[in-house]
C-alpha cells in the first residue's frame, strides 16, 4: 500500500491533449453522482468486481495520468484504469469521416482531447439508463440516487459519501412497490427488475453487438436503453440512443441546419460517419449545440421511449 493509501496503483500516459473531465464526464450523472464524480480534480469510480468492491482515482499529473485503487477490488478497477479513462478507445477513421463535414470537422479538432470510456460492466449504467426512462433529468437522478444509497453499500477509500453501485440480485429480488417513494412508477420497476434478473447472462456479452440484442430481448428496454448502456460499457463509438427527445433535432440541426428531425432524419445524417455515430452525436452534447425552441416555455425533459 502506498502513501495515499492506495491498494494498487499505475500510472498511464494519454495522448497530447488528452482531457480527462471531457472523457470521463459521461460517467457521471451530475456533480453528485453518488458512484462516480469530481473531488478537487481528481476523478472517482467505483464498481463492484470478482474480489470485491473498489474505486478507482484518476488524477493528472503532469503529461501523465495516475490511477489509483482502493478497496478489495482495487487491482481490478487499476488494471481497468485505461479503459475507464477512454484510452481504449480507436478512433481509426474518425478523422477522414469528420473531413467530409465542416461541423464535425470543426468539433473534432476542437474537442479532440475528449475520449470515450468503456467501464466493462453492463448493470451499473443499466441501472441509471432504466431510471431515465420517459423523465426529467431531476426525477431520474432522484431515483438513481435513492436506489444506490439504499441498496448499495459504502465505497472504500477516503472520499466520503460514495457508493458501490447496487447488486443485481439484490434489486431483482425487491418487490416493484419497494421503488415508489424514490418516484419509480411500475412499468419502470419491473423494468428494472426483469434486466437485474438477467444481469449475469449480459455481463457475460463478448461485444456491444451481443449485449444490445441481449438487452432489447427484455420486456421494457429498446433502442435508447441499450445505446446508452454500450456506449458507456463497451466505448461503442457507434451506439446511437434512437428514441430520444431531443437528439434527433440536434443532429438535423447541426448537420443540415434544419430545426426539427425525427430519428429516420437523423440516421441518415449520420450515416456518412458509421462507426462513429455515436461520437459525433457525444461531440454536439460537448458543443452544447441544440436546435431552437419554438412554442411557449417549457421544461427541458430527456424524454426517451425506452
Amino acid at each position: 500500500m502506498d502513501g495515499t493509501g492506495a491498494a494498487a496503483s499505475r500510472t498511464l500516459r494519454p495522448p497530447a491533449g488528452y482531457h480527462l473531465a471531457g472523457s470521463v464526464s459521461a460517467l457521471a450523472m451530475g456533480r453528485h453522482d453518488p458512484c462516480a464524480r469530481f473531488v478537487d480534480g481528481t476523478f472517482w469510480w467505483t464498481a463492484r468486481t470478482p474480489d470485491g468492491p473498489g474505486t478507482l482515482a484518476l488524477r493528472r499529473s503532469g503529461g501523465e495520468l495516475v490511477a489509483e485503487g482502493f478497496g478489495p477490488g482495487a487491482d481490478r478497477v487499476v488494471d481497468r484504469a485505461d479503459a475507464v479513462a477512454g484510452l481504449r478507445d480507436d478512433l481509426t477513421g474518425f478523422a477522414e469521416v469528420a473531413a467530409t463535414h465542416p461541423v464535425v470537422e470543426q468539433l473534432a479538432r476542437t474537442h479532440r482531447g475528449r475520449r470515450l470510456p468503456a467501464t466493462g460492466q453492463v448493470f451499473p449504467r443499466l441501472l441509471r439508463a432504466v431510471l431515465e426512462q420517459k423523465v426529467t433529468g431531476k426525477e431520474a437522478y432522484r431515483a438513481y440516487a435513492a436506489t444506490v444509497r439504499r441498496f448499495g453499500t459504502p465505497a472504500p477509500g477516503p472520499v466520503a459519501n460514495l457508493w458501490i453501485p447496487p447488486d443485481a440480485a439484490t434489486i431483482a429480488a425487491q418487490p416493484y412497490w419497494v421503488f415508489h417513494p424514490f418516484g419509480v412508477e411500475q412499468r419502470r420497476a419491473d423494468t428494472l427488475r426483469r434486466a437485474a434478473a438477467a444481469a449475469d447472462r449480459l455481463e457475460r456479452c463478448a461485444d456491444s453487438a451481443e449485449a444490445t440484442a441481449r438487452l432489447t430481448s427484455i420486456a421494457g428496454i429498446g433502442p435508447w436503453t441499450a445505446a446508452e448502456v454500450v456506449r458507456i460499457a463497451y466505448g461503442d463509438a457507434d451506439a446511437v440512443s434512437v428514441g430520444d427527445f431531443h437528439i434527433p433535432n440536434t443532429v438535423a440541426w447541426a448537420l443540415a441546419g434544419e430545426p426539427r428531425g425525427d430519428d429516420a432524419r437523423m440516421l441518415a445524417l449520420l450515416a456518412p460517419f458509421a462507426g462513429h455515430r455515436g461520437r459525433v452525436c457525444a461531440l454536439l452534447d460537448a458543443a452544447g449545440l441544440h436546435a431552437p425552441r419554438f412554442g411557449p416555455r417549457m421544461p427541458l425533459r430527456s424524454f426517451a421511449r425506452y
